[in-house]
C-alpha cells in the first residue's frame, strides 16, 4: 500500500476536531481521580453543582505531558472575553498550570459533573492565531505528542510559563545631553557634577551613557541630580537593526533568464492565492536567494507575509543581511542562538502585523506570520531541519502542511534535493523549477581527490596520526592566498582528538553516562562528551593500567593548530559550535571572513551551507570518507550533500 506524504493527510479533521474529554489524558489512584474534577467521567460520582442555566464550557489544552483536551467552566465574569489561542491559568490536580483555550467544549457525558473553572486570563489578545492552532493541532497528532506540550514549545520565552504577558522593549542606548553651552556658577561647589558637565560640553554636548559613566565614576546618579536642575537630560534612541558590513547585499540589475523564469511561475502562484509546492533544483551559487527575495517583495505587495525557514543558525545572520538589505526592518528573526527578550519582541512583532517577514531555524515554522502567502525552506534535504527531542517533528513536511492550510505558495530550495521531494516531482506533487547555470556563467568548481595513503609520510614507528595537511593541499594553499583569496577547511568533527588510547592496554576513554569516545579539546585542556556536557580534565595516564595516552583521531581544533604551524602568517579562524559561542559572535566571525579579514577558515558543516563568499576559490574537505562510516542507512546519502554544498562554496 503506498504511503501518502504528510502534507496530502487530511488536515480538517485534525483543525476542526471536537473536544475530548479527560479521559485519555490522565491515569491516577481512585482517590485522585474522584479530585480530578477536570475529568467529566472521573468525576461522575461528585454530586452536581447547582445551576440555574447551564455553563459556559471552555476546551483547554493543559501544558502538561498529558494527552487529550480538558473542560473547564468559564466564569461569569469572562464570559465572551475569551479568544481561541489565549494562555489562561486553569486549576489541575493539586495545583494550577499553564492552559490554552481552544473553543467552545461540548457538554460532557452525564449531568452529574461539577467542572473547575478557569482562573484568569494571562494577555489581552491570542498568543496563537487561528491557523497556528489548526497546525499545532495537526503535529500532535501526527506525531503523538501532548497537544498542551507542542503549544508550550512552540512559543517563545516569556510566553511559555503560567506568567501574565509583558509587552517585549526593543534595544535602546541612553544619551546624556546637556542643556547649557557652559558650566553655570552655582555648580561650583559640586565638583563631581560639574566634572560630569564639562564633560559632556568637551564632546560636543551629548554622549552615550555608557561612554559618560566609564569616563566617571558614578555619572549615572550625578545625572539624575543634573537632570533635575535642568542642566542635562538622558535621551533614550531606539536601536534599529542594521547588517553587519560585509553581510549587505544590494539588489542585482538584472536576473538570468532562468532566474527570471523561476520568478514569473512564482509570482503567477502567488497571485492565485491557492496553495502550490515547487521545488526550486538550483546548483550552488545559481542565485536560488535572490529568487526567494523578488518572491518575497510580491508577496508583500499583495499584502501577505512571508516565512523563511534556513537549517542552521550558521546560515541565518547572512541570509537575515541580505533581507534586511532589501526590506529594511520588516524582517523578525527568530532562533535559539537570541537573548529570549529579543526572541518575544520579534514573535509579538510578527502576532501584531507590523512585521511581515519572518526568518528563522525549524522552530519557526511556529511563527505567527500574519496572512502567511510564501514559505520557502533553503536547504530543504538538510537533517537539522528533523528535531530530535521531545515533539520530534520535521520542520520541511510541517511547512508543507502549513502552506495547504493557509493556501500558500512553498519553496523547497535545495542544490542536492533529498530523495523524497525527488520522488514527490517525479509523482508530480510538486512542481519543478530548475536553474542549471551560475550566476554570470560562472564555472563549477574542478574537484581533485587526494588519496592520503600516498601522500601521508608513514616512515618510522607512528606515535600519533600522521599530518593532516597534506603536500598538494599545502601547494594549493599557498598559491591561493598568493593571490590574496581565501581557503575553507570543512571537518565535521569539532574538538583536537577525537579519541584517547591506551597504548599498552588499548582502551579508549568514554563518557561514563553514555558509553561514547570523549572528545579532546585543547583549548580548554578537557575531555568532552558531545551527547551530555560530561567535561574532565585530560588525564596524563591510562585510568585502569596507567599506560600512556595516544591522542588519535582529528578534530577542528587540530586542523586550525597545523594550519597555523604550516602557515603562521595567515589569518586563521574556526568556526564550530565551541568558537561560535553567542549570535554576536558567529555574525562577527562570518562578516570578518566576509570583509576578507580573514585567509583560512577552519570548521564544521556550519560553514558548508548557503554561504556566498566571493573571495573563496578553495575548499577542501579534510578526510571526505569517514562520513560513509557513520550508522545511518542514510550515510551515503548526506555525505553526497555535504560534499556537494561545500565544495560549492568555490568559485
Amino acid at each position: 500500500m503506498e504511503q501518502r506524504p504528510l502534507w496530502e493527510e487530511p488536515t480538517e479533521s485534525a483543525a476542526e476536531a471536537p473536544s475530548t474529554t479527560g479521559s485519555m489524558a490522565v491515569r491516577t489512584s481512585g482517590a485522585r481521580r474522584r479530585r480530578e474534577l477536570s475529568q467529566p467521567e472521573q468525576a461522575a460520582t461528585v454530586p452536581p453543582a447547582v445551576s440555574e442555566s447551564p455553563p459556559v464550557l471552555a476546551s483547554v489544552a493543559v501544558a502538561r505531558p498529558v494527552r487529550g483536551e480538558f473542560t473547564y467552566s468559564v466564569p461569569e465574569a469572562l464570559t465572551g472575553q475569551l479568544a481561541p489561542g489565549q494562555r489562561v491559568l486553569v486549576p489541575f490536580g493539586r495545583g494550577t498550570a499553564l492552559g490554552f483555550y481552544l473553543g467552545p467544549a461540548n457538554k460532557p457525558l452525564g449531568e452529574k459533573v461539577r467542572l473547575k473553572p478557569i482562573q484568569r486570563v494571562l494577555e489581552d489578545s491570542p498568543s496563537l492565531p487561528k491557523d497556528l492552532i489548526a497546525l499545532l493541532r495537526f503535529a500532535a497528532e501526527h506525531y503523538r505528542y501532548p497537544l498542551g506540550e507542542v503549544i508550550r514549545g512552540a512559543l517563545p520565552p516569556g510566553l511559555s510559563k503560567p506568567l501574565d504577558e509583558k509587552e517585549a522593549k526593543p534595544d535602546v542606548q541612553q544619551f546624556a545631553v546637556a542643556l547649557v553651552s557652559e558650566v553655570p556658577p552655582a555648580l561650583a561647589r559640586a565638583h563631581a557634577q560639574s566634572a560630569v558637565l564639562a564633560y559632556l560640553l568637551a564632546v560636543g554636548g551629548s554622549a552615550p551613557l555608557e561612554e559618560v559613566s566609564h569616563a566617571i565614576p558614578g555619572a549615572r546618579e550625578l545625572l539624575k541630580s543634573l537632570a533635575k536642575k535642568g542642566l542635562a537630560r538622558i535621551d533614550e534612541k531606539k536601536l534599529e537593526a542594521g547588517v553587519k558590513e560585509g553581510l549587505i547585499q544590494g539588489r542585482p540589475d538584472r536576473l538570468t533568464l532562468e532566474q527570471d523564469a523561476a520568478g514569473v511561475e512564482l509570482r503567477g502562484a502567488l497571485d492565485t492565492g491557492v496553495f502550490q509546492p515547487f521545488l526550486l533544483h538550483g546548483v550552488t551559487g545559481s542565485g536560488k536567494t535572490e529568487v526567494y527575495l523578488r518572491a518575497a517583495e510580491h508577496a508583500l505587495s499583495l499584502g501577505k507575509g512571508s516565512l523563511i525557514l534556513v537549517p542552521e543558525i550558521a546560515l541565518t545572520p547572512q541570509l537575515v543581511g541580505r533581507f534586511r538589505s532589501r526590506f529594511g526592518a520588516e524582517v523578525a528573526v527568530l532562533h535559539s542562538a537570541l537573548k529570549d527578550r529579543e526572541r518575544l519582541f520579534h514573535w509579538q512583532a510578527l502576532r501584531r502585523g507590523d512585521v511581515k517577514i519572518a526568518v528563522g531555524v525549524r522552530s519557526a515554522v511556529f511563527a505567527p506570520v500574519e496572512n502567511l502567502g510564501l514559505i520557502v525552506v533553503d536547504e530543504e534535504h538538510d537533517p537539522s531541519f528533523k528535531q530530535d527531542d521531545s515533539l520530534r517533528y520535521q520542520a520541511r513536511d510541517l511547512a508543507v502542511v502549513r502552506g495547504k492550510q493557509a493556501g500558500a505558495v512553498v519553496v523547497l530550495g535545495s542544490a542536492t534535493p533529498a530523495l523524497e521531494t525527488l520522488e514527490n516531482v517525479k509523482r508530480g506533487r510538486y512542481r519543478l523549477l530548475e536553474l542549471k547555470r551560475r550566476v554570470d556563467d560562472r564555472p563549477m568548481p574542478t574537484i581533485e581527490l587526494v588519496d592520503l595513503r600516498q601522500e601521508r609520510p608513514r616512515e618510522g614507528m607512528v606515535t600519533e596520526e600522521a599530518p593532516i595537511l597534506s603536500p598538494p593541499l599545502l601547494a594549493a594553499m599557498e598559491e591561493t592566498l598568493g593571490r590574496g583569496q581565501q581557503v575553507i577547511l570543512f571537518l565535521n568533527r569539532r574538538g583536537h582528538s577525537t579519541v584517547l588510547l591506551c597504548e599498552v592496554c588499548g582502551l579508549s576513554l568514554k563518557c561514563s553516562a553514555c558509553d561514547v569516545c570523549l572528545t579532546h579539546h585543547r583549548s580548554q585542556n578537557r575531555v568532552v562528551c558531545h551527547y551530555c556536557g560530561l567535561a574532565m580534565p585530560v588525564p596524563e595516564r591510562c585510568l585502569e593500567c596507567t599506560g600512556p595516552m595516544l591522542k588519535l583521531g582529528i578534530g577542528t581544533e587540530r586542523v586550525e593548530a597545523e594550519v597555523l604551524e604550516r602557515m603562521p602568517t595567515a589569518r586563521v579562524a574556526r568556526l564550530d559550535r565551541d568558537s561560535a559561542t553567542s549570535a554576536e559572535r558567529l555574525t562577527e566571525m562570518l562578516a570578518s571572513f566576509a570583509r576578507r579579514e580573514l585567509d583560512v577558515l577552519v570548521g564544521t558543516q556550519m560553514v558548508a551551507k548557503g554561504h556566498d563568499f566571493p573571495g573563496v576559490t578553495l575548499v577542501c574537505v579534510v578526510m571526505a570518507d569517514t562520513s560513509l562510516a557513520i550508522p545511518d542507512f542514510r550515510a551515503s546519502e548526506r555525505t553526497f550533500h555535504l560534499l556537494t554544498q561545500v565544495s560549492g562554496r568555490a568559485g
